[in-house]
């Protein structure tokens, strides 16, 4: 039996899709801090937190669709 060594691509597409599981938490910590300092910076307390919020999770969901389309086909 002869020993194959996996492919560069195999190991791209390993590292995309093993990627793909931090777009979502990402997206959202990065909302929820922005909301944060901005409602402490303009005294407007949940409000810009929670639009934040909201940019953050669909922003991740958008994003983590559109990784997920390059792999259908595949």
């Amino acid at each position: 039996m002869p020993n194959k060594k996996p492919s560069k691509t195999n190991y791209r597409k390993i590292a995309a899709i093993s990627s793909l599981g931090l777009m979502l938490p990402s997206s959202i910590a990065v909302g929820l801090f922005f909301g944060y300092y901005l409602d402490k910076f303009f005294g407007t307390d949940p409000w810009l937190l929670l639009v934040f919020l909201l940019l953050g999770i669909f922003s991740g969901f958008y994003s983590l669709i559109r990784g997920l389309s390059k792999f259908k086909d595949e």
